[in-house]
């Protein structure tokens, strides 16, 4: 599943060939990609027709475009619009495309615009886990928040970010550190991949209870979030197949970068010890067994 790059890399896209369009006419070839708008694809394709996109934004794995101007200046205001959310789910991919361009296999929704060059925005997605709905602006939110994500913590990238409610968050909670860092509540746009890279880096076990941690051992930890994620947004994300794509089409090529993922039995970059897999949470977890020493089990001493 596309993680915080991949979709930075699509918002960008966005940003600079859908926001500020004006929607002429909407095509639901599969009902099942709006299948998260409760009233349906007729309404779906009628309310977001003659709309105008405001600026494409994110929060963690999670894409949206404001419908109409919105009130950045007045916080207050905000809660009374709507917003086009989409999330790419395992294999959605929200393309620009010329109008004259074949229909991909996999199209699912067309967005056809009444202004500008003669491009659409298609959402593609082969096994229809992702999708697109509308929803109304979470109150208070002048960025056009909708309200269905509004749970969602903000990403490390976000200059909003707070760290220091991160490491308390840690501290209270009895979960282990790759846990959390997937805990969308607690911070977004982490998946398995960067994870696994970010624990790496900080020569922590993915086991490793958050409990323990101090705080300038999360900061570290935090630090090289960003940094993975950061270096992954440079070269257009991670693509180990041909369903992650960039607005344009173009694969990403951060998986030639990797420390961690997908290494297993491959020599470690820094200490040359042989990478191990382990299954977790119906995943894996790649890490090296000298770098990252697991936790100490305490034994229960019998009474």
């Amino acid at each position: 599943m596309p993680e915080l790059p991949e979709v930075e890399v699509v918002r960008r896209g966005l940003e600079r060939w859908v926001a500020g369009r004006t929607v002429a006419e909407v095509q639901v070839l599969h009902a099942r990609s709006v299948r998260r708008h409760v009233a349906g694809a007729a309404d779906f394709a009628a309310r977001l027709a003659g709309q105008r996109f405001g600026p494409a934004c994110r929060r963690g794995k999670y894409l949206w475009l404001p419908l109409g101007p919105v009130p950045r200046e007045d916080p207050s205001a905000a809660g009374d619009g709507f917003s086009l959310l989409g999330h790419l789910g395992m294999s959605g991919q929200l393309l620009v495309q010329p109008e004259t361009a074949p229909d991909e296999k996999h199209l699912r929704i067309r967005i056809r615009f009444g202004d500008g060059p003669g491009t659409e925005l298609r959402f593609v997605d082969q096994r229809t886990f992702g999708g697109l709905s509308l929803h109304p602006w979470a109150p208070g939110n002048p960025d056009g928040l909708p309200d269905a994500i509004a749970h969602i913590a903000r990403d490390p990238l976000d200059p909003a970010f707070d760290e220091a409610a991160f490491h308390a968050a840690l501290r209270r909670r009895r979960t282990t550190v790759k846990r959390a860092l997937l805990d969308q509540s607690l911070i977004s746009g982490v998946g398995n991949i960067y994870a696994d890279e970010a624990l790496w880096r900080a020569r922590l076990h993915f086991d490793r209870p958050t409990a323990g941690l101090t705080r300038q051992r999360s900061t570290e930890l935090l630090g090289h979030v960003r940094d993975v994620m950061n270096a992954a947004l440079a070269v257009g994300g991670t693509s180990f197949d041909s369903l992650y794509v960039n607005v344009n089409g173009e694969s990403g090529y951060f998986d030639r970068s990797l420390d961690a993922y997908g290494r297993e039995d491959e020599p470690c970059r820094r200490c040359g010890t042989p990478m191990r897999r382990r299954p977790w949470m119906n995943r894996s977890s790649y890490y090296c067994p000298r770098c990252q020493r697991p936790p100490a089990r305490r034994s229960v001493r019998a009474v």
